[in-house]
């Protein structure tokens, strides 16, 4: 049965032909500017299994061989979850944990696995439809699994309680999420899964570190990694790779990011992950007053890596517990989400950091991510806005 959010498509703006697959690593740009070489002597992802929630995953690409883990699925929700007519849950996944074998897209965690999950989308076949699961019983089945991270770099205009309720149930579960903001610029608005209680919101920045004109300045937006000019599939084919911006890319490398951490600390709790990233995160503004357009700040997880003493904090304190409506006081299960202000940004020696609330450290920050965004088409979320049915309690927005 189909998701109330409906049918997913998947519009990829402004895609370019990109290079030919054995040229393509000189085109990740953002590797370089996260430190790539360095964080890998620290850490590689391994270890560390990441959920893809797309449209499906190829794992015969030759950076992916391998790196997916198709007979992890549960069976319940594993219709066409190794299979891809579009390229974009494929390159999410190379993005994350590419190995780089044979020229293809090199991995951010090329250490971690990926578990592939495939929720229905226009692309796919009419004679499909009501064979996928919904997006609630694929988070569910995913936060019954030993995945720790779950990627959703996709978004749509429409709430559904029942996504909802699922989402909270895998923040319970111990899961960390993060989800693309959107791709709908200054006058956009932050799309769902992003604006849910405990989901990671994910915005793009270029190459200076400056927010990209088409991410979606939010409230919701918690964290800024890579999004610009990042190679992914330019479709279903897997023939060639284009030039893709994008809040989705920069999803998949938060994504990698909370992956490589948790590796080297694999007895913290999705708490004290995201606590650390959010600490580190570069930014030139007050970490008590979170960017509507970068959140807490650029993602740089080698600032957790090189740190041999940093605190990750209480293991059962929401660090987000602002926005998620939870006591900073009470204990509770390893959700993951942004809420608490993370310590002081960049230093000018490694960041390059340019000042304002549009501008994060783009030396050792990411920001990656396809200009891919999911567009919920359904009739019947729609007609669940209207009608009122179940919101649920949403996210507390922040002081713009």
């Amino acid at each position: 049965m189909c998701s109330a959010l409906g049918t997913l498509l998947i519009a990829s703006a402004g895609l370019a032909p990109g290079a030919a697959a054995e040229d393509i690593q000189s085109k990740q740009w953002y590797l370089n500017s996260m430190g790539a070489d360095e964080i890998w002597k620290y850490s590689t992802g391994k270890g560390v299994k990441v959920a893809v929630i797309d449209s499906g995953v190829n794992p015969a690409t030759s950076t992916l061989k391998g790196q997916v883990l198709v007979n992890q699925v549960p069976k319940s929700v594993a219709y066409k979850a190794a299979e891809d007519n579009d390229g974009h849950g494929t390159g999410m996944a190379e993005i994350i944990a590419g190995t780089g074998a044979g020229g293809g897209v090199k991995g951010l965690a090329p250490g971690a696995k990926i578990i592939p999950y495939h929720v229905q989308q226009t692309t796919d076949r009419k004679d499909d439809d009501g064979k996928f699961a919904s997006l609630a019983d694929v988070i569910r089945a995913a936060a019954d699994t030993d995945v720790k991270i779950i990627n959703m770099s996709f978004g749509g205009p429409y709430p559904d309680s029942t996504e909802e309720d699922a989402i909270k149930y895998a923040a319970s579960k111990g899961k960390l999420m993060f989800a693309s903001i959107g791709n709908d610029g200054e006058k956009g608005k932050a799309e769902y899964p992003a604006v849910y209680p405990y989901v990671v919101g994910v915005s793009a920045i270029d190459k200076s570190g400056t927010v990209a004109k088409f991410s979606t300045k939010s409230n919701y937006v918690d964290f800024a990694a890579p999004g610009v000019s990042v190679p992914g599939w330019c479709d279903g084919k897997f023939t060639e790779y284009c030039d893709t911006d994008g809040t989705s890319p920069a999803t998949a490398l938060a994504s990698a990011s909370a992956a490589l951490v948790w590796s080297v600390h694999p007895d913290w709790t999705a708490n004290q992950v995201l606590r650390t990233l959010l600490d580190t995160a570069g930014r030139s503004w007050p970490k008590d007053k979170p960017s509507t357009y970068l959140g807490y700040g650029a993602i740089r997880p080698r600032r957790v890596l090189i740190n041999k003493n940093i605190d990750p904090g209480p293991a059962n304190r929401d660090p987000l517990y602002a926005e998620n409506g939870t006591d900073p006081n009470e204990d509770v299960t390893a959700t993951p989400s942004l809420s608490v202000a993370p310590s002081s940004g960049a230093t000018a020696k490694d960041s390059g950091s340019t000042s304002g609330a549009t501008s994060a450290a783009a030396k050792d920050s990411g920001s990656g991510s396809n200009t891919t965004t999911w567009v919920i088409i359904g009739a019947v979320a729609a007609v669940l806005v209207i009608g009122g049915a179940g919101f649920g309690v949403l996210r507390a927005r922040r002081n713009a």
